[in-house]
């Protein structure tokens, strides 16, 4: 597809492939044809007091949010709390979406692992189901983890000052591995979908881009908390627009052309 080639590497983000061996499922079945496979951190080489300080940072991250809500804890309380200095935690956090996007990585890898089961239970479905699907999936996981995954999409304006010179730090979320492994996700579905003639040529990486767009943790957090949309809207919206949406079209398209042809 023409315009992956504009988005950065796992590699650049700092995470790595892992061995076919460590992809193989708990349940002892082999990758899913078609799936890509998601990015893993590498391993980490740290001191032991630098383990001890990630370790209690995020016990204590954890709890204050818990206790408080994320938005109303800043990385102030928490370097306090953990009885470090903000010079260390920022050292390890440049901010709270780094943070946070730790304490979802182990979520992240069994969001995959379901993703990776569903997969295999509907290897002969149209490409189109499997979509649907996802998109479930996707927004069950965003009702679940929103919390979190709102300072991961941004950064927190009360800590921009602490990072002002650390311009090269910044956290992009359309930049982060479980956001590209998301769009590879969907980009091969809609491109299968293509070649099975479920839906017209279309610009493949447009459309997952618009799908990932109403995807994004902060329109999510818009729409659930400020629209008071409930989930099954939202999800019931995705449908309409990319999977529905879209195969009225290719039916019209259909249709129009059979109609020329009884006329000629």
């Amino acid at each position: 597809m023409e315009g992956s080639r504009h988005w950065p590497s796992a590699s650049d983000a700092g995470w790595t492939l892992p061995d076919a061996d460590v992809m193989e499922g708990s349940r002892g079945c082999p990758w899913p044809s078609g799936l890509p496979k998601p990015f893993v951190p590498g391993d980490r080489t740290e001191r032991r007091d630098a383990t001890e300080h990630r370790r209690r940072i995020l016990e204590v991250a954890r709890r204050l949010f818990a206790e408080r809500g994320v938005d109303a804890v800043s990385m102030h309380q928490i370097a306090m709390a953990a009885g470090i200095g903000q010079g260390t935690l920022y050292r390890r956090y440049a901010h709270k979406g780094e943070l946070c996007m730790d304490l979802l990585s182990e979520r992240h890898q069994q969001f995959v692992e379901e993703i990776a089961t569903q997969y295999a239970a509907t290897a002969t479905s149209p490409a189109l189901e499997r979509l649907d699907g996802v998109l479930a999936h996707f927004v069950a996981f965003l009702e679940e983890q929103g919390a979190l995954l709102g300072p991961v999409a941004v950064l927190d304006k009360r800590d921009w000052q602490c990072n002002e010179a650390d311009n090269f730090r910044r956290f992009s979320f359309q930049h982060a591995p479980f956001y590209l492994w998301m769009h590879e996700l969907f980009a091969g579905l809609f491109a299968e979908a293509v070649r099975q003639g479920e839906l017209p040529p279309l610009d493949i990486d447009f459309t997952t881009d618009a799908v990932l767009a109403t995807l994004h943790p902060m329109f999510y957090r818009l729409q659930r908390q400020e629209r008071g949309f409930s989930p099954e809207r939202i999800l019931q919206g995705l449908r309409r627009l990319f999977i529905d949406g879209v195969k009225t079209v290719h039916g019209a398209t259909e249709l129009a052309e059979a109609n020329e042809k009884a006329t000629v």
